[in-house]
């Protein structure tokens, strides 16, 4: 099973460099702040899905594995928290200034398709998380979803923009994400910086019987 759980991370990897590369382009080329933003965003699910590519491919003792999926882990909630500080700070500004985001049928697009790969994407992984019980894989799932709801979040900014003129439209709706990201993000730091559970040789047991 460690395989497909590879081949979902390469795909993860593969996917968000293409989908970052033609967001920041589509987004310059259209002066959109929330193209370009949703691009970034990409690069951070690829900073996280190279993460777990070392994890998978990371073998050696129970204490080794351990180690290896606490630092996973840790990592995936630290970009959990960088996503939530760019949405708020990226939302509010817009609020702030009133920036509508720039109509763009390649922005739509590409917000549509992400839409439908995401989703998939993150229940794969958590279907294959359960099978091998990697924390660190279900975690980046949830990360996995998340960016589906920026998706989401950007169809909706630029579709309601292109149709009617609601500028607010986009931040709002980011806006709503970040409980959830914080959540999320805090809860897998958390878990990282637990330290592993010491299980008794039967030395130790034997020894506090003596006494």
């Amino acid at each position: 099973m460690r395989w497909k759980a590879l081949r979902l991370e390469y795909f993860t990897v593969g996917w968000n460099v293409l989908e970052g590369v033609i967001a920041i382009t589509a987004g310059v080329l259209a002066g959109s702040i929330a193209l370009v933003g949703f691009g970034l965003d990409s690069y951070i699910e690829v900073a996280s899905g190279a993460v777990l590519i070392w994890r998978l491919r990371t073998h050696g003792d129970e204490g080794e594995e351990e180690t290896a999926e606490k630092r996973a882990i840790l990592v995936v909630g630290v970009t959990f928290l960088a996503l939530a500080l760019y949405v708020s700070y990226e939302s509010i500004k817009k609020l702030i200034v009133q920036e509508p985001p720039t109509e763009s049928l390649i922005g739509i697009l590409l917000a549509i398709v992400s839409l439908i790969v995401m989703p998939l994407l993150a229940w794969q992984k958590r279907k294959v998380a359960a099978q091998i019980q990697s924390r660190a894989l279900a975690a980046d799932a949830l990360e996995t979803l998340a960016c589906s709801y920026l998706s989401f979040t950007l169809l909706l900014g630029l579709g309601l923009n292109a149709a009617w003129g609601w500028w607010w439209a986009d931040p709002l709706a980011a806006l709503a994400m970040v409980f959830f990201l914080l959540r999320e993000g805090w809860e897998a730091i958390e878990e990282g910086w637990k330290a592993p559970e010491k299980q008794e040789t039967p030395c130790s047991s034997s020894e506090k019987d003596r006494r």
